[in-house]
């Protein structure tokens, strides 16, 4: 991927939109058939025979009618499943999606040239934002290389969700505005949004056709910072976008209706490239460490995170970093390349910027200054209220196991992601005494528009192994072979889902179907295994891969017995995010990560011991 970001080549970024396949349906035998083997590992016998009985009659019944409308609505729509994974995966949602669908991150910068350090904050920042503006001119030209597996290029629509875009809640379904324009399709914006506390500011990225070079943006950050340390605190109008979906939507048609002026302030926040936070947290919220930063990004202070924002650059007042973005408009594939890339040109730039301090006569930042009253203030109020009860529920643990990391892997010969997949799958077995349905992130980018596909990593081969790493009667060679053979498994699902041949987000259209034409529930969906196994976003394991890079993230967990486990993968360490609910007493994210290193390790033992 690393390679992928920087240079760019005589192609354009968005050339071959427009020739890539439509997403296929996969064959209805095949998915239900990786569907029962998908279950298998949570059923008894005879509960396996029940659902094998329910399968059967859906293939035969109703399923086959369902396929059949699913064709048809294929024919005339090159991905089928774009809207509807968009409006139920994301905009239907009626819950606080800043708190349970958006992801965040530490910037990587701590790692070499910007450890934490008081006084950097805005020097740092205005060279991160420099370089946040030159990979929106990259994108704004179609300079940045096409994305491609095996010399076939890969979809690049999510690029262009990254800046200029915003939900909008809506009473009963959310939107999204997307501003975004190549250079070839016209005027883009290119102002910034501040938050700084609890006060909005704005001030362009551009200046007579050139963007601000560090030394001005420092000049802009360091007006707003003052300003806001020498006047009163602001009303903090963004925590309302962590609040439930239609209580925001109703708050912002109030706010709209107040006074026409908070309608203009509100397109200038959704229309701007993106938002910086000046998180000046009180020093016990000051991060210093990654677990803490990391935290910080993803559940810190709401009025300074435009919840709904594509892109939220977070810079605490120790020069540390970090993001939080809305998970709706793309996945954090996006966001992981584009903070390679800053990270890529900080360490060209050693840290420092070395270009020409002369500042030129630009526009000071404007404060957009809502009108408010009472109501708008107690909602406020509520919203900050609520979450910060749900957020201090939140256990986060970000942990670096530097014993080794991917050189020695794929030395055994082993595929780096299965192996901390498999490995979570030992240690979660192993801390809870039963297999954890699990969900890892399989990319379809190969097709128009293709988002993700459900990969289910606790397979009968994972389990089996599972269970022989517990018990002494089976020997390493045994071990090694049952290990192996969930490798090999687990390599195989991921391909398929690659190919356009998962099976969740088929069942998904199936069902969806059967609502659009008012149909009874079939029976299939309502079969216990269907959640017991992960169905209807109910996986205890909800899983991704952010690369070989170092740049990192997390998520809360999907259910509230279950983990959200992040992980990253160098040369020389495994790098996992992962977070539970306080509030449940069966989880416990510190306990996972210790049980799961000792899993890394164990893998290793295995292969090296089984070969002598």
């Amino acid at each position: 991927m690393e390679n992928q970001v920087t240079d760019h080549s005589e192609e354009r970024t968005f050339q071959y939109q427009s020739s890539l396949p439509s997403l296929p349906v996969p064959a209805l035998d095949e998915s239900l058939q990786k569907y029962l083997d998908s279950v298998r590992p949570f059923l008894k016998e005879e509960e396996f025979q029940r659902t094998q009985d329910i399968v059967k009659r859906f293939e035969n019944g109703i399923g086959k009618e369902l396929h059949q409308k699913l064709l048809e609505r294929a024919k005339v729509k090159r991905n089928w499943l774009e809207e509807w994974w968009l409006n139920v995966a994301y905009l239907e949602a009626r819950l606080p999606t800043q708190i349970y669908y958006n992801f965040g991150g530490p910037g990587p910068y701590l790692e070499h040239f910007w450890p934490m350090k008081e006084g950097t904050q805005i020097e740092r920042g205005s060279i991160t934002v420099w370089i946040s503006l030159k990979f929106w001119e990259l994108l704004r030209t179609e300079k940045l290389r096409v994305h491609k597996s095996n010399n076939t290029p890969l979809d690049m629509n999510q690029f262009r969700m990254l800046f200029c875009t915003c939900k909008i809640p809506g009473i009963v379904q959310d939107s999204i505005a997307n501003y975004f324009r190549t250079e070839s399709e016209g005027e883009c914006p290119s102002h910034l949004v501040v938050l700084c506390r609890g006060r909005i500011f704005a001030f362009d990225g551009v200046h007579d056709g050139h963007i601000l070079t560090p030394p001005e943006i420092c000049r802009q950050l360091y007006y707003i910072q003052e300003r806001c340390h020498n006047e009163p605190k602001g009303p903090g109008l963004a925590a309302l976008t962590s609040e439930e979906r239609t209580p925001w939507a109703k708050t912002r048609e109030y706010l709209i209706n107040l006074d026409p002026k908070n309608l203009l302030h509100l397109e200038k926040i959704q229309s701007s490239l993106f938002v910086i936070s000046l998180d000046e947290a009180s020093p016990q919220a000051t991060p210093e460490d990654y677990s803490e930063v990391t935290k910080l990004s993803l559940t810190g202070d709401p009025t300074l995170r435009w919840g709904d924002k594509s892109y939220n650059k977070i810079m605490f007042s120790n020069g540390l970093f970090g993001s939080n973005c809305d998970h709706s408009p793309f996945d954090a594939m996006v966001l992981v390349v584009f903070c390679s890339f800053i990270d890529s040109k900080i360490i060209e730039l050693e840290g420092k910027w070395k270009g020409s301090e002369r500042v030129r006569d630009i526009p000071w930042p404007e404060e957009l200054l809502f009108s408010l009253d009472q109501k708008v203030l107690k909602d406020v109020a509520h919203a900050k209220e609520q979450y910060e009860k749900k957020t201090s529920d939140v256990e986060l643990v970000n942990y670096a196991f530097t014993s080794f990391g991917k050189a020695l892997i794929k030395k055994q010969k082993l595929h780096p992601d299965i192996f901390v997949q498999l490995a979570l799958q030992l240690a979660y077995y192993r801390h809870h005494g039963h297999p954890g349905c699990c969900y890892e992130t399989a990319t379809t980018r190969r097709y128009y528009h293709g988002r993700t596909e459900t990969m289910r990593p606790c397979t009968i081969e994972a389990l089996e192994w599972c269970k022989s790493m517990l018990d002494p009667a089976f020997t390493l060679g045994q071990r090694k072979h049952l290990m192996l053979k969930a490798f090999a498994k687990h390599h195989k699902l991921m391909k398929e889902c690659e190919n356009g041949k998962g099976f969740d987000r088929h069942l998904l259209g199936l069902l969806l179907l059967s609502k659009e034409h008012s149909l009874p529930m079939p029976e299939i969906f309502l079969d216990p295994a269907f959640s017991r196994s992960g169905g209807g976003g109910n996986f205890v394991l909800s899983t991704s891969l952010v690369g070989y890079t170092r740049v990192g993230g997390a998520v809360v967990p999907m259910v509230h017995h279950g983990y959200g486990f992040f992980y990253r993968i160098r040369d020389d360490r495994i790098v996992v995010a992962c977070s539970a609910w306080k509030s449940c007493p069966e989880t416990d994210a510190k306990n996972l990560c210790k049980i799961l290193f000792q899993s890394f390790e164990d893998i290793i033992k295995v292969m090296t011991a089984a070969q002598l």
